[in-house]
């Protein structure tokens, strides 16, 4: 019975993982999640009917328990708040596809209730029909169609709305690297739209703007500022460019640690986000 019970959950941790880290924007938190679901698994599962829909359920709920319990953690965060960075090699075939894990689309995600997120995740990601859904919320349908409406209207314009292929991800990966190590002004306005935005997420623990940038010379401004403090270049140890959370991305060793550049794409090729993940505690996976 063990072996058949961790072959159920074997079958479906990579999907629990993804709805978790969905539900949590955290891939840390998102592990945590799905093995306190293992634990539950293990002492009910035998005689369940249905693995899938029972461990969908448990994931969802200990998620929505999550959520609840760092609303007052996440209201006193300190500057802007970013999903931790789900990275993946620059691969022609996706694990994890950019609509679903765009950090803009996990930003909105954000703005929803506990309950709304599991909702529109469970519905419109995962394909669940609503009745199972008001089955694993334990919620009648009505009020499960309810929450899936007032969700879309927050994540309707999330989506990404450009992609690039692999070739042209390296190249912008690359060029942004470069430009961005010297501030070359000509060559980061070529790079950036012009109302691009940077977030950067130190969560009080290394240095990072407190505020979006806003517009392509605000974003150029602060870069010209760090290389300026740096004495003419940004000291860079490593820079690898991957896929975060579906866009082109650099992972960078400097002096202080890690950090990661996601690059959303734009119009004409060009970036129209820089998220910068800098906050130690959500870097502990890309170690």
């Amino acid at each position: 019975m063990d072996a058949a019970l961790t072959d159920a959950f074997e079958a479906n941790r990579g999907r629990l993982q993804r709805l978790a880290y969905r539900m949590l924007g955290s891939v840390s938190e998102a592990e945590d999640a799905v093995q306190d679901a293992w634990i539950r698994w293990r002492r009910a599962g035998e005689g369940v009917s249905d693995p899938t829909a029972w461990l969908v359920r448990a994931t969802t709920r200990l998620c929505i328990d999550r959520l609840r319990a760092a609303k007052a953690e996440r209201a006193a965060y300190r500057g802007p708040w970013l999903p931790e960075p789900l990275i993946e090699p620059l691969a022609d075939d996706p694990v994890e596809r950019a609509e679903e894990v765009s950090v803009a689309f996990l930003l909105a995600l954000e703005r929803l209730s506990p309950l709304e997120r599991a909702v529109f995740l469970l519905h419109d990601v995962f394909d669940q029909d609503y009745a199972e859904v008001a089955g694993t919320l334990d919620r009648s349908e009505a009020a499960v169609r309810q929450l899936a409406s007032r969700a879309r209207e927050h994540v309707a314009d999330a989506r990404p709305r450009f992609t690039i292929d692999q070739d042209k991800a390296l190249k912008l990966a690359t060029a942004f690297a470069m430009a961005s190590q010297t501030a070359d002004v000509s060559a980061l306005r070529e790079l950036l739209t012009e109302d691009a935005i940077l977030v950067s997420d130190g969560g009080g623990k290394r240095t990072a703007a407190l505020r979006v940038l806003a517009g392509r010379e605000d974003v150029i401004g602060l870069l010209k500022g760090i290389v300026w403090r740096q004495g003419g270049e940004i000291a860079v140890k490593s820079a690898q460019p991957v896929r975060i959370n579906g866009y082109p991305g650099l992972l960078i060793e400097v002096s202080d640690g890690p950090e990661t550049f996601a690059l959303e794409p734009g119009e004409d090729g060009r970036i129209a986000a820089i998220y910068v993940m800098r906050n130690p505690d959500k870097l502990r996976h890309v170690r």
